[in-house]
């Protein structure tokens, strides 16, 4: 027979093009993956030694990257098919690969792919060896779900990620249904049911906010998963009193063996509060991620995560988030696809798994251990995907993944404020990924989180959820809501249903007090109005239906959403520049603020005249600075050009900074179409010197994505030495600085950021 003949690799079309879609921006996107030729019955080995001789690493992980449905993070990085076409015939390559061939050509190596192979059943692995891609796909989907978990025992990471390659939706959600890995001891994850993490998060890191938004998700009958909360500010003692409200939440109502509570800290973090606080954490956290170089720069590392694991002997054991393009977004992808380092991740969060069974057991406990993951799914933006469809698509994905590497896995079917997917869109594709069974979903009064500033699933879209594809909650807190009297015997909505008010008072009444109702119910609406002054909404009461909101909190949430819309397309005023003292204006790569919107890495660098005045700035100088500001207009310029924010804190700053003897230059220097990077570019220009040991500081002031109605604004905190700044021993990156988020006039205060700001320089220079 005849070679199928397709276009040569790398060929110019780009993937926009192949889909129908016009690119913003085609230059910036690598060359679409295309392949010559394709012989009948070849394999992916088969055609690599035909058309390079033998094993090629690089057009290896293109022919996988291939196989994947679009996504913009692949085309970024080069791994994204040429047209659907060359899809399909990396598929067809795929589907007669060998799964033992695949397991002895693991497309990364590094330390991270062998821990995780400690976490494969070697007999279950010898099984499928001589299995095809296409043979097991087939298996997965038609056998019962007892076999599916006794072959998925023996497969890697990147197998099961080329499994999920082949599939349609519509197959990815038939085997989604039909395998579960409930939390040991309940219901959560198992069939028919959905859950709810809690996300009570705050922009002052507020412990009544946090408190509310518990008693009001709770009047909804939402919340069995965890109590967890995003923390502005990650310094021990506020961690602390976050975890503090949330252990005393949940001991007022005798829930502290039922479910855990969790402040997504650096794990670190939450270490140190258990050892200055013990016993007030709950279940511990980590953002994970695909390889040891993106791990790093969460500054984790495989020892450290296996010491924690070996710590986790209790009830609850730990929880782990994902998402796919953090490994790209952050440059440390090592070439693979996002499908693919997803499942890394999965195959990295089993193996700790495994690593807490052996630790409850060596304390004399059950070995199963109550472990799962939260996939983030559309929170990075565009520059990973864009619309709704590949928003579901990655949500199946994952979740199948994440089962077939035998963990409970969760939802945050999210998305940011510049991505194609509006407030009705996050309905659709809730009702598009429901049926393959998801352990649990986000949980927020409203669509918009009030502090990280994008959009998930509300306490309506759970009720709404149940209600469409009768779904229940974990029984034990099911019982919780009934005792608490907001649903009924047979699980109906009762008057209090959706009332944080009736919590309130009923968590008063556990706490002994006695006052009469009418008084509790005034001290629940005066907490609630200062809540609200916080720019925290709360869900009180509903529509028509149960799961419908309020007219006045549907036009609030819709108005929020409408301004940060504004906001992510308006450009840094020069006017206001011209306010700024000693202002020197410098600008990226990025072309337009479109151009910076759709593809962050232009917004990560500095263009050439810019480069050049930084560079004649460092000459003219006569003075060695302690420290540089930087401004950058981000994703919202606004967040900075609002009376009585970055005015203030500027002049707070330099006072804190001046009265501990920082010697801090003169300049501000303010990028247009900046990113974080953009400031370790300009900490290198400035301050790289090989023989400076001496800590030298970059400051830097970007705008925050909108979305809270804030208009908020964030400080990027970095300090190595001279020579930390010439990259040695490693470059400045992300795990090196510190964040104080949340910045505006109703949020964290520009006063309070810059005596926070001198706090946490004075840790990184003694550092």
């Amino acid at each position: 027979m005849q070679p199928q003949r397709v276009l040569s690799e790398e060929s110019s079309p780009t993937p926009d093009a192949a889909e129908g879609r016009i690119p913003q921006r085609p230059e910036l996107l690598a060359p679409g993956v295309a392949l010559l030729e394709i012989l009948p019955d070849e394999d992916l080995f088969g055609y690599l030694k035909r058309a390079r001789g033998g094993f090629e690493p690089r057009l290896y992980q293109q022919l996988l990257g291939a196989a994947n449905a679009f996504k913009e993070g692949d085309a970024s990085i080069g791994v994204a098919a040429a047209d659907a076409r060359s899809r399909d015939n990396a598929r067809l390559l795929l589907a007669r690969t060998r799964v033992g061939d695949l397991h002895a050509h693991p497309p990364l190596e590094d330390r991270l792919h062998v821990f995780m192979t400690e976490a494969i059943d070697t007999e279950a692995q010898a099984l499928t060896a001589d299995w095809t891609l296409g043979r097991l796909k087939d298996f997965l989907l038609s056998a019962e779900e007892a076999a599916v978990k006794s072959v998925c025992a023996g497969l890697g990471s990147d197998v099961i990620a080329c499994a999920v390659k082949l599939m349609s939706d519509a197959e990815l959600t038939a085997l989604g249904s039909k395998v579960f890995h409930p939390l040991p001891g309940s219901h959560l994850g198992a069939r028919g049911y959905l859950g709810a993490r809690i996300q009570p998060n705050s922009p002052t890191d507020h412990p009544d906010d946090i408190r509310w938004q518990v008693f009001n998700g709770w009047s909804f009958a939402v919340g069995d998963v965890v109590l967890g909360t995003n923390p502005v500010s990650s310094s021990p003692t506020s961690v602390a009193a976050v975890e503090a409200a949330l252990h005393d939440v949940l001991v007022t109502f005798g829930l502290e063996e039922v479910m855990p509570h969790c402040v997504l800290a650096h794990i670190d973090v939450q270490a140190r509060v258990e050892e200055l606080q013990p016993g007030t954490t709950g279940i511990w956290f980590q953002s994970i991620a695909g390889t040891d170089a993106a791990n790093g720069t969460f500054d984790v590392t495989l020892e450290k995560m296996v010491e924690y694991a070996a710590r986790r002997t209790g009830r609850f054991g730990l929880y782990f988030e994902t998402g796919q393009g953090a490994d790209a977004t952050n440059g440390q992808h090592g070439g693979c696809d996002m499908v693919l380092l997803e499942s890394r991740k999965y195959g990295f969060a089993r193996a700790l798994k495994r690593r807490v069974a052996l630790a409850r057991v060596g304390a004399g406990h059950e070995a199963e251990p109550w472990v799962h993951v939260n996939d983030v799914a559309g929170f990075i933006g565009p520059e990973v995907f864009r619309t709704r469809e590949q928003l579901v698509r990655c949500c199946l994905e994952d979740i199948v993944m994440g089962k077939l590497h035998g963990l409970m896995i969760g939802l945050d079917i999210c998305s940011t404020l510049h991505m194609d997917v509006t407030l009705d869109d996050l309905g659709w594709c809730q009702d598009q990924i429901a049926p393959a069974s998801p352990g649990y979903l986000m949980a927020l009064p409203t669509r918009n989180d009030p502090m990280l500033s994008y959009l998930t699933t509300s306490f309506q879209d759970h009720v709404r959820l149940r209600e469409r594809w009768g779904t229940r909650v974990d029984d034990r807190m099911w019982a919780f809501f009934q005792q608490l009297g907001v649903i009924d015997a047979q699980g109906r909505p009762t008057e209090h249903f959706g009332d944080p008010r009736w919590v309130y008072a009923q968590y008063r009444r556990r706490k002994g007090d006695t006052r009469p109702d009418a008084e509790l119910r005034a001290e629940a609406e005066r907490g609630m109005a200062e809540v609200h002054a916080r720019s925290v909404a709360l869900a009180v009461g509903h529509g028509a239906r149960p799961w419908e909101m309020v007219a006045g909190l549907e036009q609030e949430v819709r108005g929020h959403y409408e301004d940060a819309k504004a906001g992510i397309w308006t450009e840094l005023s020069p006017r206001f520049i011209e306010t700024i003292s000693q202002a020197v204006r410098l600008r990226t790569q990025a072309v337009d603020r479109r151009d910076y919107i759709l593809h962050p890495v232009s917004g990560e660098r500095l263009e050439a005249s810019s480069v050049s005045r930084v560079e004649a700035l460092r000459l003219r100088r006569e003075a060695r600075w302690d420290a540089q500001i930087v401004i950058s207009d981000g994703l919202d310029p606004r967040s900075l050009m609002d009376e009585g924010h970055l005015g203030p804190f500027l002049e707070a700053l330099r006072r804190e900074l001046e009265a501990h003897d920082y010697r801090v230059a003169p300049e501000h220097l303010v990028v247009s179409y900046g990113r974080v990077r953009a400031g370790y570019q300009v900490g290198e220009l400035l301050f790289g010197d090989a023989a400076d040991p001496l800590p030298r500081a970059l400051i830097h002031v970007v705008g925050e994505r909108p979305g809270s109605g804030h208009h908020s604004f964030s400080v990027y905190l970095t300090a190595p030495s001279g020579k930390g700044w010439t990259g040695a021993p490693r470059p400045v990156d992300h795990d090196l600085t510190r964040v104080i988020a949340g910045i505006s006039d109703t949020s964290v205060r520009p006063e309070d950021a810059a005596r926070e700001a001198l706090r946490i320089l004075g840790e990184l220079c003694r550092g």
